[in-house]
């Protein structure tokens, strides 16, 4: 069965994140609290709090156990590495190296409920391995090459791992061509365990309706994203089990895309497109 390769310290699988930081990103959208927040900042804190998050899934006991190596491309004018501070220059890195190396703590406030129908301010320490920015243009084409061209070495090292996973968030069009080559060459890439699994997410402004998981291009009205969906990879069993928890409708023939994502829906996808099943 394809995508059923435990993930352990011999066997790592991979994690791939393409950040779109164009222009338009500078735009704003509603968050969770109702507030209104620059898409290029709600995306950044989306990442970085998965990188959180990866790395607390692998601590045992006093140990980081090196399950997934991590990769993170940003792309305006151009596609490049986004990792800054001790990790700078490395595309792709261990996820101990990357847990234990955040660029800087941030010190952030959230309001919780205090059970008596109001609100407390609690602080923490916000990891942070890369900044928000928003400028240029949306050379999604250089970034989904950059990711192929690491991803053909790392596949060549790692023939008997869990497949990478690349997940794309843009709000926009490729500026620098069509995009559907370099997805194309990027989704024939393959472990013994099937190939790498590319997940698309549009981060909407102004979203009427966000389509999830759709099954046909039929399903999508906009030009654009039915390109998108074909770009996308069929939603494999162990993410379609993690999408139906979340409560989303998907069928066999479900893709790894959404359109029109606010920021919930959007760290809801990320979940679903990292949950690792088989960790050993």
């Amino acid at each position: 069965m394809p995508y059923s390769a435990e993930i352990g310290r011999r066997h790592p699988s991979c994690f791939v994140f393409l950040v779109d930081r164009s222009a338009s990103m500078a735009d704003s959208i509603v968050d969770a609290e109702g507030q209104e927040v620059q898409k290029a900042i709600a995306v950044a804190d989306a990442v970085n709090r998965l990188l959180d998050s990866l790395g607390q899934r692998c601590v045992k006991g006093n140990e980081i156990y090196d399950y997934f190596d991590v990769g993170a491309i940003g792309y305006s004018n151009e596609a490049l590495v986004l990792f800054e501070g001790v990790l700078a220059g490395r595309a792709i890195a261990a996820i101990g190296d990357v847990y234990e190396n955040p660029a800087r703590l941030e010190r952030r406030v959230q309001h919780l409920a205090d059970g008596m129908g109001g609100t407390i301010e609690v602080a923490n320490d916000f990891p942070v391995w890369f900044a928000p920015a928003a400028e240029g243009g949306t050379a999604m084409c250089a970034a989904l090459d950059l990711a192929g061209r690491l991803l053909t070495q790392w596949v060549a090292e790692h023939p008997h791992s869990y497949p990478p996973t690349v997940i794309n968030i843009t709000d926009g069009e490729a500026t620098d061509g069509d995009p559907t080559d370099a997805a194309t060459y990027l989704r024939s890439l393959h472990t013994l365990d099937g190939g790498v699994l590319l997940y698309n997410v549009h981060i909407s402004a102004d979203s009427p309706q966000s389509i999830a998981f759709p099954q046909t291009p039929e399903d999508l009205d906009d030009p654009y994203a039915r390109i998108m969906f074909e770009l996308s990879s069929p939603l494999p069993e162990p993410a379609r089990l993690a999408a139906e928890k979340e409560g989303y409708r998907v069928g066999p023939q479900s893709r790894a895309f959404m359109f029109n994502a606010d920021p919930v829906k959007l760290v809801q996808f990320l979940d679903i497109g990292t949950r690792a099943h088989n960790l050993r």
